[in-house]
């Protein structure tokens, strides 16, 4: 059973920055997918960026368009947080964020929300104008 547990949401002005934290705890499994997703008032959850690993492969990693150049995802493998540095922050990115993990490599399927086994419990993420 993986746990997942994220931190660092918190309220910006635009043009500012922030870093999520999200520490899963109960891999057993070779290949993992971590990502972040993100859900707005009104909204369907959405991914953001994701990174998967696999032994004797290199990290993949991707990002939804609106993010990318802005947005940087990164992994402590030594303890399984995965992190997501966010620059240049526009209160369009108001939203909670979510950390989701999956014991697979999904590669450009890290994108979709139904291959997530599990989850955290969101944080909020604001950005005033």
């Amino acid at each position: 059973q993986v746990q997942l547990v994220e931190s660092g949401g918190a309220s910006v002005q635009a043009g500012g920055s922030l870093r999520l934290s999200c520490a899963a705890s109960g891999r057993t499994s070779n290949s993992f997918t971590m990502a972040w997703f993100r859900q707005a008032p009104g909204k369907e959850r959405a991914f953001v960026s994701g990174i998967n690993w696999s032994a004797g492969s290199t990290n993949y990693l991707d990002y939804e368009d609106s993010v990318r150049g802005r947005f940087t995802i990164s992994r402590d493998n030594t303890k399984d947080t995965v992190y997501l540095q966010m620059n240049i922050l526009k209160p369009e990115d108001t939203a909670v964020y979510y950390c989701a993990a999956e014991p697979a490599a999904l590669y450009a399927a890290m994108k979709r929300t139904a291959k997530y086994e599990y989850w955290g419990q969101g944080t909020q993420v604001t950005v005033s104008s």
